[in-house]
C-alpha cells in the first residue's frame, strides 16, 4: 500500500512538472508573437488619436516594454495563490471566463469522448476477430482514411451537408440565436452539440479501433484460443471469456491518452462551427495576445491532458495488479 502511494506522488509530481514547463513555453511563445497587443486590440486608427500619455497607459495595461520572465514570474505567483489574473480582452476574472467556456466544451469533449472510445473499441473487436474479410478490410480502410483526415476539413463538409445543404442542424453556436438563457432547453444544447461532437468523434475512432483490432488479432492467434476452440467453444464465446478482458487494457489506455487528440481537434472544431467554448477561446487569447487568459487555458488543458494520463495508469494497476507492482519496485 505504501509503495502504491509513493508511486501516485511520483506520478503527481511529474505532472505538476510537466504542467510548470508547458506554462513557461507557452508564455514564451506569446512574448516572441510579432503581433501589437496594444494594434490587434486597439487598432492603428484609434492609437492615432491617443495621446502619448494614453498609450502609455495602455503599454502598462498590457505590460509592453516589461522583461518577459519577469512578468511570467509573477503570474505564477499568483497563480500559485488561486488568482489567474483579469482577462485583458473579457475585462473579467479568467477562472470566470473559463469557468464559462470550459462547460461548452466538456459537454462537447465528453460526448465525443464516449462515443469515440465505445465505437473505436467495438470496430476494433469486429475487425480483429474477422481478420482478412471483407468486413475486416472495410474498418481497416475507414480507419486508415480517418486517422489522414485533418478535423478542420472534416468539420467543414459535415457543415456543409448537414447544415447547410440538408438544414438538418444549425450552422453554429452552442444556442439557438436571439433565445434567452433561461429559455434555452437541454434538446437545444444537445441539437447543437451534436454535429461538432460527432466530428470529434470520428476523428477520435481510428486510433483506438486499430490499435484495438491488432491486439484482439493477436489474442486470436495465441495458444489458449486455439485451445478453446479445440474444444469446441463458440468465436462469441473465445470472444466473451477471452478476448474482453484481455483487449480492454490497452483500450483503455488509449481511451485516457486520447484526451489530448479530443482538445487539439476541438479547438479546430470549435472555429468551424463557432462553437463557444475553451478552444475558440483560446484561438482570440492567441491572435489578441491576452496572456492571463491564454495561460489560464494552457495550464487546464495540461491538467486534463496529463491528467487523463495519471487516470490510465492507475487504472493499469487497478485491471492488471501485476503492473501495479511492477510499477512500485
Amino acid at each position: 500500500m505504501k509503495g502504491n502511494v509513493v508511486w501516485i506522488g511520483k506520478q503527481m509530481i511529474r505532472m505538476i512538472l510537466l504542467i510548470f514547463f508547458v506554462s513557461a513555453a507557452a508564455f514564451m511563445l506569446v512574448s516572441i508573437s510579432p503581433i501589437d497587443p496594444l494594434q490587434a486590440n486597439v487598432g492603428q486608427a484609434a492609437l492615432g488619436t491617443m495621446s502619448q500619455e494614453q498609450i502609455e497607459k495602455l503599454q502598462v495595461y498590457w505590460g509592453v516594454g516589461e522583461p518577459p520572465v519577469e512578468r511570467f514570474l509573477a503570474w505564477a505567483g499568483d497563480f500559485f495563490r488561486g488568482d489567474m489574473g483579469i482577462s485583458l480582452l473579457y475585462r473579467q476574472p479568467v477562472s470566470k471566463v473559463i469557468g464559462v467556456k470550459l462547460v461548452n466544451s466538456l459537454w462537447l469533449m465528453t460526448i465525443a469522448w464516449i462515443l469515440s472510445g465505445i465505437m473505436g473499441f467495438i470496430l476494433g473487436i469486429l475487425s480483429g476477430i474477422r481478420e482478412g474479410s471483407f468486413l475486416d478490410k472495410l474498418i481497416k480502410g475507414y480507419s486508415l482514411l480517418i486517422a489522414s483526415t485533418p478535423a478542420f476539413w472534416l468539420a467543414l463538409v459535415f457543415l456543409m451537408i448537414f447544415s447547410v445543404w440538408l438544414k438538418l442542424f444549425p450552422i453554429g453556436l452552442s444556442v439557438p440565436i436571439g433565445v434567452e438563457t433561461s429559455g434555452v432547453t437541454m434538446l437545444d444544447r444537445i441539437h447543437h452539440a451534436i454535429l461538432p461532437a460527432v466530428t470529434l468523434s470520428i476523428t477520435g475512432i481510428a486510433n483506438i479501433t486499430l490499435h484495438t483490432r491488432e491486439k484482439m488479432i493477436e489474442i486470436m492467434e495465441s495458444d489458449y484460443v486455439l485451445f478453446a476452440r479445440a474444444r469446441g467453444e463458440s468465436t462469441f464465446s473465445i470472444v466473451k471469456n477471452h478476448g474482453l478482458r484481455n483487449a480492454v487494457l490497452p483500450a483503455v489506455t488509449l481511451q485516457f491518452a486520447s484526451i489530448s487528440e479530443i482538445f487539439g481537434g476541438s479547438v479546430l472544431v470549435e472555429q468551424v462551427f463557432s462553437y463557444p467554448g475553451l478552444g475558440q477561446a483560446a484561438v482570440t487569447a492567441g491572435l489578441g495576445s491576452d496572456v492571463p487568459l491564454l495561460l489560464g487555458i494552457t495550464v487546464i488543458s495540461a491538467v486534463f491532458v496529463f491528467g487523463g494520463n495519471l487516470i490510465a495508469n492507475i487504472l493499469y494497476g487497478i485491471i492488471d495488479p501485476r503492473i501495479r507492482r511492477g510499477g512500485v519496485r
